[in-house]
C-alpha cells in the first residue's frame, strides 16, 4: 500500500494527539519552558493545536514547529497545503524533499509524455 502524504495530515494529528494524552497522564506540565498542551485560538506550546499555533509539535490551519500540520505550515518536518521546510509535503510543497521527489520523478519522462 502506498502512503499519500498530502492525506496523512489526519493521522500526524492523532498522533500528535496521542503524544499529549500520553504526557498528560504522566503529570508532564512543561518541556524546556514550553507548556506541553496548548490549545485555542493562538497556541504556543510544545503540542499546539489551534487556529495559529507555534511549538514543537504543531496542529493548526496556520502552524509554525519543527513538526507542523496545516493548511498553511511552516517546519522542519511540516504537512499541509501550503508547506515550507526541509521535508515539506503539501500541494504547495517548498523544500529538499518535495523538490527532490519531483525531480526524480520527471528523469525517467520524454518531452512527449
Amino acid at each position: 500500500m502506498k502512503l499519500d502524504w498530502q492525506e496523512s495530515g489526519g493521522l500526524v494529528a492523532i498522533g500528535l494527539l496521542m503524544i499529549a494524552l500520553l504526557l498528560t497522564l504522566a503529570g508532564v506540565e512543561t518541556i524546556a519552558g514550553y507548556e506541553v498542551l496548548a490549545a485555542g485560538q493562538t497556541a504556543f506550546g510544545f503540542l499546539a493545536a489551534g487556529n495559529f499555533s507555534l511549538g514543537v509539535l504543531s496542529a493548526g490551519i496556520f502552524s509554525v514547529g519543527v513538526f507542523s500540520v496545516g493548511v498553511f505550515s511552516v517546519g522542519i518536518f511540516s504537512i499541509g497545503i501550503f508547506a515550507v521546510g526541509p521535508f515539506a509535503f503539501g500541494m504547495y510543497a517548498l523544500g529538499f524533499y518535495a523538490v527532490h521527489q519531483y525531480g526524480s520523478s520527471l528523469e525517467g519522462e520524454s518531452p512527449a509524455d
